[in-house]
């Protein structure tokens, strides 16, 4: 600070002790154009003869600035939530997609933010594009459709290094839309498709041989007992019966009296 102050030369010291000396002599009067007022999420930064005052920014509160050879710039501290506009991109495997998305950041040094660049929230805005088309085009679609947060990762510190100069602190950044061409999804619509149709043959065949392993074990059951047939016939009956009240033509075995009736003669 003492580095800047002798910095403004002699000419400079005269100038600042006029501006003093007439705010003494209008005292009170000059004391409103004096005082400024900074809101809580703003800071000022504030120029002496065309040189920043101070390396840090003054606020929040009231502050003092001298007529004449003072000046301020108010710089919002407070997070901007930017959309990036729809941008067109070739991606890695040549499949042509507009993406859009969201860029959120604030100004963590007033200073730099006012000193280092004419439009901060302007060249933010442009170097969030260039940068969302940069990455994006080294990505192929499986990888841009499935990575979404690993590609704003990677933006997002881009941006955070390339705005450090800048007093600016990105905070977030999120891919927003994927738009492809409609033929393209299309395309993608029917490999899915064979995708799903392969697998749901795949689980047919798979409880077909398992329903076949189970029918045989049944059926080595029901031989090792005779009578097991006609009672499954008659559990079978009973489940239909109950379904759908109609009249059931059912075959039952000569057999079976056979050995009912041998069982009664014996008796």
């Amino acid at each position: 600070i003492a580095d800047r102050q002798d910095g403004i030369g002699v000419c400079g010291w005269i100038l600042v002790s006029l501006s003093f000396l007439l705010v003494l002599i209008t005292f009170p009067v000059s004391i409103w154009a004096c005082i400024k007022v900074v809101r809580e999420y703003e800071r000022a930064v504030v120029f002496r003869l065309g040189r920043i005052l101070s390396k840090k920014a003054k606020g929040p509160g009231l502050i003092l600035v001298l007529p004449c050879t003072d000046t301020f710039i108010k710089v919002d501290l407070r997070t901007v939530t930017c959309k990036i506009p729809p941008q067109e991109i070739l991606t890695g495997d040549a499949v042509s997609a507009q993406v859009d998305g969201v860029v959120r950041y604030r100004i963590h040094s007033p200073v730099s933010a006012v000193a280092n660049v004419t439009d901060v929230h302007s060249a933010t805005l442009l170097l969030a594009q260039t940068t969302l088309r940069n990455i994006l085009g080294t990505q192929s679609l499986a990888q841009l459709l499935a990575g979404r947060e690993e590609i704003a990762h990677s933006i997002q510190a881009a941006l955070d290094s390339a705005t450090e100069q800048w007093g600016v602190k990105v905070a977030r950044v999120e891919i927003k839309d994927i738009r492809i061409p409609v033929a393209m999804q299309r395309a993608m619509a029917a490999e899915a498709e064979a995708a799903r149709e392969t697998k749901a043959k795949v689980v047919a065949a798979e409880g077909e041989r398992n329903a076949s392993k189970a029918l045989q074990k049944a059926s080595m059951v029901l031989t090792e007992s005779p009578a097991g047939l006609p009672l499954r016939y008659l559990q079978t009956l009973t489940a239909v019966a109950a379904q759908n009240n109609s009249t059931i033509v059912f075959p039952l075995p000569m057999n079976m009296f056979g050995s009912l009736g041998k069982k009664s003669t014996g008796a």
